[in-house]
């Protein structure tokens, strides 16, 4: 290696190889100085070199080192004035974390040193450390971008026939006996073919990861022997998280992420990314100095009317400000390179309104959503939104740009009080049932702007929303204080595990119930994972800090009925589109056909009217869904039509009687899925039932009816 260090070039930012040396850029606005620090593969010794960056380009300060090889370790020290109060933390005895590298070297040791102030100084973070923290950060790594990607190409599938699966790397795979140990928990894993054989199986199109931007696990937990188990902490924006690598960490960790994606392209699975712009892991204005906070605090973060302090609309401590140029592109390169260069297919936002908010206000036409809508790269891939964040206003849902879908919380906690038997009006189930009309159309977005689910990481899983009242959150060490405390679920007469025979198969039940609104339900259906086999974390309505057999999905236990129900569920769906339209409903005849695209009737088989809508006491309905009111054109330029379908939902307690509907609804009728049985039969070789015949519900069930074409 030659120690001598020339200009290089202001771009790309971060560290970069080109078969002789490495060029380094950093943007910093208000520094003096910037020094770069060079390691050995022992993260414990000195540096092998300090040399200042010899070139300031604007406000990109840059050098050129040869010899230089892929998996050196690297850092910054960057030199200016340490005066928290006007918004400024340079402290060069902190060596920082690259905001642009595309691998980090390890995890933090937690110390004292890594705090830009003295621990337990009078003045607190007035005060200026002088510690030195390079023995105790990790360090970014220089990589290879070369990888063989063969033939890989983008699945592209339709936002219709889109399944989507959130899941965590680790608590995937730990535990699934059918892949090899040594790789249990990490890329390696989800990309076996026995976890890609598994998902395809199940019918999954897109798999959701859980955050795999490399994140700090924070302190306080750490020391109570938790953990960032959820990984909403991120502190590299580009770089996969080394803790699911099985194959190295000087860059390794970036061929296994690529060759997961790879495998589970290869199984026409996408990848979508849980990411988290909207803050980093280095917490509150006493939280530690790891990258940002270090190399230009003002420029990264929100800062209140008093600099000194943080804007906290994320409750995190900070709030990255997307409204300025410099973090606009690191969070645009960041998309681009996860798109371009890791060939992932979408992102789901963390938070997704405090990346709206240009001064306080949310502001759905904010400079991050102009600047995604015109990128020729970022507005071709799946966009979801988290609509929501904790501050004033936070609550967004329905109101996100053309372009974006929404995780929508009304359709879970409408859903959720339905089958509950809460008092609510059949009116909104009727929209969540059908796409969300009253929160999308007037926009001119379709139903698949809306992500449908019952469960996500944070809650209940599926199990527990039908075996707990209240949350059980006594691991967390928090004195059961955390967590949400209205979780609209209801156990079914008992706390918790019980040996009654009764309250179990209510239980089931219920879970049949769940999953059968979801997938029938128009729009995009989200499946948290562990749900189809009956995953449980024992009551934990928030288990972030569970990295441990709370949070692992136990294979070994796993429910083979309710797995098969539902994957003919999801069967079901896939083949018939009359329950995946991309196109709204109109609620009026067919050309041609002289019937609705979709009709609603009591159980004595009339028509309802608007009075039925608003009875809060109503726990029952109908649905006809006509199989030629798609409105579809197949890839072939062929128009798409399905059978005719009827559903029944049942969430009174008691059996009830159901007349079918008219003739001109249909002659003959068919039960292909039943959840108070269990069954799911496209066959139609089953007892017949014709037009005007009554039919007994079970209590607490839903009936699907199909007349074949």
């Amino acid at each position: 290696m030659d120690s001598k260090i020339f200009s290089g070039h202001p771009f790309p930012l971060g560290a970069t190889w080109d078969g002789e040396g490495v060029n380094f850029a950093i943007y910093t606005e208000n520094a003096t100085a910037v020094e770069l620090c060079l390691f050995d593969n022992n993260n414990n010794q000195p540096e092998t070199l300090r040399v200042k960056l010899p070139e300031r380009s604007g406000n990109i300060w840059h050098g050129y080192l040869r010899g230089i090889k892929p998996g050196q370790l690297y850092g910054f020290r960057v030199h200016g004035p340490y005066e928290p109060q006007n918004g400024h933390r340079f402290n060069p005895n902190k060596l920082l974390l690259d905001p642009n590298t595309k691998a980090i070297g390890g995890t933090i040791d937690w110390h004292d040193a890594l705090f830009g102030y003295t621990i337990g100084h009078n003045d607190e973070d007035l005060s200026f450390s002088e510690t030195d923290s390079a023995s105790y950060i990790p360090k970014s790594v220089v990589i290879d971008p070369e990888f063989d990607w063969e033939d890989d190409h983008a699945p592209n599938i339709p936002y219709h026939d889109t399944i989507i699966y959130e899941a965590h790397v680790k608590g995937l795979t730990k535990l699934y006996p059918a892949i090899p140990e040594g790789i249990r928990g990490t890329y390696a894993a989800i990309g076996h073919p026995v976890m890609v054989d598994y998902l395809k199986e199940l019918g999954i199109t897109g798999i959701e990861l859980m955050p795999v931007h490399h994140f700090v696990s924070d302190r306080h937990l750490t020391e109570r022997g938790l953990s960032n188990y959820w990984g909403y902490n991120t502190i590299g924006y580009f770089a996969p998280d080394v803790r699911y690598s099985s194959s190295g960490v000087y860059g390794q960790q970036v061929n296994e992420f690529k060759t997961m994606v790879k495998n589970l392209h290869k199984a026409g699975i996408e990848v979508i990314l849980d990411v988290v712009y909207n803050h980093t892991g280095e917490g509150n204005h006493m939280g530690p100095t790891l990258s940002f906070r270090g190399i230009d605090n003002s420029m990264y973060y929100r800062l209140a009317d008093d600099k000194r302090f943080y804007m906290d609309y994320t409750g995190t401590g900070n709030t990255l400000n997307s409204y300025m140029p410099n973090v606009l592109r690191i969070i645009m390169d960041s998309l681009r390179y996860w798109i371009l260069e890791m060939h992932v297919d979408g992102f789901r936002f963390d938070l997704a309104a405090a990346l709206a908010r240009e001064l306080h206000e949310v502001d759905r036409l904010s400079a991050f959503f102009d600047i995604i809508y015109q990128d020729p790269v970022i507005s071709q891939v799946k966009l979801i939104a988290e609509p929501w964040d904790l501050g004033e206003g936070g609550y967004q849902v329905g109101n996100f740009p053309h372009g974006w879908s929404e995780w929508n919380g009304r359709f879970r906690d409408c859903i959720r009080d339905f089958w509950r038997g809460a008092d609510s009006m059949l009116a909104e189930f009727g929209q969540r049932f059908t796409g969300s009309s009253d929160l999308y159309l007037s926009d001119n977005r379709s139903p698949m702007a809306s992500i449908n689910f019952i469960t996500a990481h944070d809650g209940f899983t599926l199990n527990d929303l039908v075996s707990y009242n209240d949350k059980h959150n006594e691991a967390n060490k928090e004195e059961n204080s955390d967590g949400e405390n209205h979780n609209r679920s209801w156990n079914c007469g008992a706390e918790g595990p019980t040996e009654d025979e009764e309250i179990n198969k209510l239980r089931d039940k219920q879970k049949r119930n769940f999953l059968a609104t979801l997938f029938l339900s128009q729009g995009v259906p989200m499946l948290a994972a562990g749900d189809e086999i009956g995953r449980t974390q024992h009551g934990n309505n928030n288990a972030y800090c569970q990295d441990n057999e709370i949070s692992w999905i136990d294979w070994a236990k796993k429910d083979e009925k309710l797995l098969d129900f539902t994957k003919k569920l999801i069967r079901l769906r896939k083949v018939h589109y009359v329950f995946s339209r991309p196109h709204w409903f109109q609620g009026q005849p067919i050309k041609g056909v002289g019937l609705e695209d979709i009709a609603w009737f009591l159980p004595d088989g009339s028509e309802m009217n608007d009075e039925h809508w608003n009875q809060d006491f109503a726990k029952t309905l109908g649905v006809f869904l006509a199989g030629h009111g798609i409105r579809m054109i197949g890839p072939k330029g062929e128009k798409v039509a399905d059978d005719d379908f009827y559903v029944i939902f049942n969430a009174h307690h008691e059996q009830l009687e159901f007349t079918l509907p008219a003739k001109k609804y249909g002659r003959s009728w068919y039960k292909i899925l039943d959840t108070a049985e269990g069954f799911i039969d496209e066959s139609c070789t089953g007892d017949e039932c014709k037009s005007g015949d009554k039919l007994l519900v079970e209590g607490r069930s839903v009936v699907l009816l199909k007349n074949p074409k």
